[in-house]
Order: C-alpha cells, then structure tokens, then sequence
C-alpha cells in the first residue's frame, strides 16, 4: 500500500470533528499521528452517544472513529507545567504540530506558534478555526453547522422559498469532514514546500473558508448577477431550459437524477430507453433552442416514463444510456453501491466501516485501522521519547499525563 507521508509525525492537539478529521486524513496516508487528549476528560467528542434518533451503546463508538481512525493517544494536562514539557519534547520529534485551539487557548497553555517553534524551528504549523486567523471575530469558535453551513451560505442557497425555516447539514460532520481534508491537504503542500526549500509554514483553514469555497461558484455567479442564487421551489424539476437535467421520481417512489448538460447529444438515446423512440426526431427537441422552448413538455414526458418504472428496473434499463444519471441513494444504499465497493471507498477498520479519505495513490486505497482507546499509547509514545519508568510515573503522580 502507497503511504506518501509515511516518516512524517503529526503531533494533534484538537479535539471534536474538523482538525481530527485532517489527523485522519494524514494517517491514512501513513503519518504516525500522536493524538493529545486531556489528562482526565479526553477528547469531548467520545462523549457524543447520541445523534438524531441513533444512540451508540458500548464501544467501538462510530462518532469518534470516523475522524481518528490510525492515531496514538496520549493523556496530557497542559495546565501543567509538567504537561506542557511533555507536549515541547513531543514537539522536537514532530514535523507537524495540528491544532484546534483558539488563539487565547494557545495563549494560556503555551502552544502558540512561537512556543513551538522555540522547541522546533522546522515544525509545519497548521491551525483549524471556524472563522480564520484574522478579523475582529478570529478567537471566537464554531461548528460546522454554524461557521460552514449557515454563514457560508450553504443553508441558505440549498434551502427551497416554499420552505419554512432553513434545511441542516445532512448528517453530523459534515462541514468538518470537508474542512478537514482542506487542511490535510493545506499540511502536505507545506511539508513539500519544507522538504524542497528547508521553510516551514503556518498553515490555517477555517470551517468559514471552506463553506466559502464550497459555495465559490454560486457566489462568483451572485456577484456576477448582483444577487444572490437561490433554490428553485420543491416541486420544480431543476433545470428551466433542458429536461434532461433534473429529478424524476420511480414507480416505487425513488427518484433518478439526469444531468445531461448537452440535451440535442442524449435526447435521441433517452428516448428509446424509455420505449419512446417516435420522439428521437421530434422537431419540438431537435435543436437546443427548441428543447428549452418545450422544457415543459420534455419533463412531462420524462416524468410518466420514468414513473412507470422502479429504480430497480431503470437501474438495469439505464445501463447502456449514454448520457449521466444516478440513482438518488441514501447513506445505507451507499454502503451497497457497486462502484463504491469497486474502489474501496468504504473500507472496515476494527468492528466498523469507516469511509477512507477520497484520494488514492497508486490505485491503493488506504488501510484503516481504529482510533485508540483513550490514551492507550502515552506509556509507549513516553518510552519512544527516553522517558524512564521513574519520570513517566512521576508524571502520572502530579498529574501531567494518564
């Protein structure tokens, strides 16, 4: 299996889903990432037993696997002095020091960018925020559902005008998961830049910047228009002049998706898959201008087509069409989809099926392996460090470590 960043050690001082997922990220593609946890409480994040109507029982607990998948931890309470020297010997050995605290937070346990760079000059310092390093708001924290889906502009642009209230997340993470790969991206870019030129960097990426850059086409677009994109109401098929883009609902109540964007290249191929094929050389859908004149008429014929229909049928009807469609999946169906078993993107790490990370070197999908139990590792990555049985079980006496 490819490991790229095999060698490299990540040291993650973060906690809830958005820096660990980059942590993540990085150990699948072979960093040893040592996970700080605090000395007693641990990671806030392997408290949360409950999403919507789940509730995790026992371990192994999905909603911390996810985004630690791969690491090492270890216990540290840094209002220690103790804890603190433990976390600067730490950094020597490190070539990324990974955070999610907030500016004060570094203040007060002498984690900041200075402090570790005193201990390790070379060291990539990345930092996750909700709403960057600079600004009048910059010590100020979030969540996904805040920073990157309503201040981004997510919520309100996915959110149809008929619609009361605004549409959430589809599930939990979401914005962090994808915050998370920005920054592991952000930290593999600086270690080259390292590797090459001997400069480390600050590496920074917000839960803000990433719901932004999520948003950047439609935002380019508003700003174009000088006002915003909005959704289209909820009974709308999608596309306003072709119909081979859009949502058809199955005879079982499912529904397809087209995106066709060339229409007069597929309507001919459409139609004679939906047992059509008087209307392959119907001059209303001859030339494109014609097919956006009778979108209408298109989509009334697509839709008691493919209504006649179950998914299941149209899933094997389809397969020979030319033109782009999928089936509309939910995240159970997703763990069944041939194409993603086909590359691996859902692999099983201990008891449980984690999604790996979306890229792959070498046509190799990354091994997983599952988070550590809390602090499973701090005698054994103490040892790695010369630590003596006397100092580590000092360190335990007053505190510092667990």
């Amino acid at each position: 299996m490819s490991k790229p960043l095999e060698g490299f050690r990540v040291l993650e001082v973060a906690m809830y889903g958005f820096v660990p997922s980059a942590g993540a990220v990085l150990a699948d593609w072979g960093a040893d990432v040592i996970k700080v946890e605090h000395a007693v409480t641990g990671d806030p994040q392997r408290g949360l037993r409950r999403i919507g109507n789940f509730v995790v029982e026992g371990e192994p607990n999905p909603n911390i696997e996810h985004a630690n998948r791969g690491k090492r931890s270890i216990g540290v309470d840094m209002s220690k002095p103790e804890g603190r020297e433990v976390i600067y010997e730490l950094a020597k050995t490190a070539d990324v020091f990974l955070t999610s605290f907030l500016p004060s937070a570094r203040g007060k346990f002498g984690i900041d960018v200075e402090h570790i760079r005193e201990v390790n000059p070379a060291i990539v310092y990345a930092r996750g925020s909700g709403l960057g390093p600079r600004g009048a708001e910059s010590d100020k924290g979030g969540y996904d559902m805040t920073a990157y889906w309503c201040r981004g502009g997510v919520a309100a642009t996915i959110t149809p005008p008929d619609v009361a209230g605004m549409i959430g997340p589809p599930g939990p993470a979401f914005g962090d998961t994808i915050s998370g790969t920005n920054l592991a991206g952000g930290i593999a870019a600086a270690l080259v830049k390292r590797e090459r030129t001997g400069e480390p960097s600050v590496v920074d990426v917000s839960l803000l910047s990433s719901g932004v850059w999520s948003m950047g086409h439609s935002i380019a677009l508003s700003a174009y228009a000088n006002e915003p994109l909005l959704a289209s109401p909820t009974d709308s098929h999608g596309a306003m002049s072709n119909p081979l883009v859009g949502l058809y609902a199955t005879k079982d109540g499912r529904h397809l998706s087209f995106v066709m964007l060339q229409p007069t290249k597929f309507w001919a191929d459409v139609c004679h898959h939906i047992d059509r094929p008087e209307l392959a050389d119907d001059p209303r859908f001859a030339t494109a201008a014609s097919i956006a004149e009778h979108t209408a008429e298109g989509v009334e014929i697509l839709r008691a087509a493919i209504g006649s229909r179950t998914l299941a049928e149209w899933t094997e009807r389809l397969s020979t069409l030319a033109g782009p469609w999928a089936p509309v999946q939910d995240v159970l169906q997703v763990l069944d989809d041939p194409q993603v078993r086909a590359n691996e993107y859902i692999r099983t790490a201990g008891e449980l099926q984690l999604v790996s990370n979306p890229v792959q070197f070498d046509l190799t999908p990354p091994d997983l392996s599952p988070g550590p139990e809390f602090a499973a590792q701090t005698d054994e990555v103490l040892q790695e460090l010369g630590l003596d049985w006397d100092r580590i079980i000092a360190l335990k006496t007053v505190g510092a470590v667990t």
